[in-house]
């Protein structure tokens, strides 16, 4: 396993869930964490315990390719490389076939996909130059199978798993490897209406956490492409 000394990671929308729980576990074993969302002072807030050289809070905005730019040059300054890139930040709302507004949809796709494909673009060079990059997109079993009305969240993790095999094929070669993490419920903000799965049967965002910290630390030669991770069983999956 590769060691997590000096190596440094950028995590978008780790304020809260599943990206706060990566960004603990992965400063926990050692990493330099980048950490971007919406609110600075949120995130600041959230990830108060992890303060120190080894933190670095900056805005990342999805709609705003400036901040993706901003972000990159604040982790580069501070810390002189980019060893990896989690795409976490994400949304849902409840757009289906039969009704929703366009900008509902729009939305979705702004944030679930324009987000990391552009964040990606931004951050790929230095991954390449890292020599083992790795990048970590947060999607959903939602994009391997569709169980629910809401399809314009279905569509945008099906486009999120298009985009990782598409950043593992142009970036293998360059020792960049990508794994997409595709968790069902998980018991964080955006799962609090559901009800066909108690909250304590849902997925833990810790144990997600440490799944994309295998994947990061894991060898050139071990690459996993998908992480299919339920807490029901699924005879399709």
């Amino acid at each position: 396993m590769l060691d997590p000394k000096g190596r440094v990671v950028m995590i978008s929308g780790a304020s809260r869930g599943i990206g706060r729980a990566i960004a603990e576990t992965l400063h926990a074993k050692g990493y330099a964490v980048s950490a971007g969302a919406r609110d600075v002072a949120a995130l600041k807030a959230a990830l108060a315990p992890l303060s120190g050289e080894r933190l670095l809070c900056a805005r990342y905005e999805a709609a705003d390719r400036e901040s993706h730019a901003a972000w990159l040059a604040a982790t580069l300054e501070r810390y002189g490389r980019l060893d990896a890139l989690v795409n976490n930040a994400g949304t849902s709302n409840t757009f289906s076939i039969e009704e929703g507004e366009e900008a509902d949809l729009d939305a979705l796709w702004t944030i679930n996909v324009k987000g990391p494909l552009f964040l990606t673009r931004a951050c790929l060079p230095h991954l390449k130059a890292a020599g083992s990059g790795r990048i970590v997109n947060v999607a959903s079993l939602s994009g391997k199978r569709v169980r629910n009305e809401n399809i314009a969240y279905n569509m945008t993790k099906h486009a999120v798993m298009a985009l990782t095999h598409g950043t593992r094929r142009i970036g293998f070669e360059h020792r960049v490897r990508a794994t997409a993490l595709c968790p069902s419920f998980v018991a964080t903000d955006l799962t609090a209406g559901v009800t066909k799965v108690s909250r304590e049967e849902m997925i833990e965002p810790g144990d997600l956490a440490e799944l994309a910290a295998t994947a990061i630390a894991l060898p050139n030669s071990a690459a996993i492409a998908e992480m299919l991770v339920n807490c029901r069983l699924e005879d399709t999956l």
